[in-house]
């Protein structure tokens, strides 16, 4: 007869996966996430360098925002970033929310409703007033799964200019 017990030398019991916050040692999984969604864009291009960077900026001073992960033990393979600043329309904090990625490997399962869900209820919970987002304009998938979570198009548009330093 099998016993149940831990001690038990069966198969291991496969965690439920979770959402938390990352931290600096999570940084590499990181930069392999964002790495995996900017070879998909053509407004941004790869830089392991640079992503790194951009992540530890976040990591080292939680005022600046919050990195998300969606993690099953040891492994993370989906991440959310968010960015706080101030909104004088809104007359308070606003998060930009940036790279939602959830590894293709994983995706359809629900992981990005985690992800979403666990955003909103830490912006309820701190009083954040709006939560904004650029998705990829040629991904109508993208975008039905944001509108699918309530966020509506914006009359605004993103307009940018790239300060180069070189």
């Amino acid at each position: 007869m099998n016993d149940p017990s831990p001690t038990s030398t069966g198969p291991a019991i496969q965690e439920l996966p979770k959402v938390e916050p990352a931290t600096i040692e999570d940084l590499p999984a990181l930069v392999e996430l964002t790495m995996n969604l900017f070879s998909g864009s053509d407004d941004f291009t790869p830089d392991q360098m640079a992503q790194e960077r951009g992540l530890g900026l976040i990591l080292e001073q939680p005022s600046r925002g919050r990195i998300f992960v969606l993690r099953n033990g040891s492994e993370i393979f989906g991440m959310v970033n968010l960015l706080f600043t101030i909104s004088t329309a809104m007359g308070g904090f606003v998060i930009q929310m940036e790279d939602v990625i959830v590894h293709p490997d994983h995706r359809g399962q629900g992981y990005g409703t985690m992800l979403l869900e666990h955003v909103v209820e830490f912006a309820s919970q701190k009083d954040f007033k709006r939560i904004t987002l650029l998705t990829d304009k040629i991904s109508a998938e993208s975008q039905n799964f944001f509108r699918k979570h309530h966020f509506e198009y914006s009359n605004m548009i993103p307009m940018r200019r790239i300060i180069s330093t070189e």
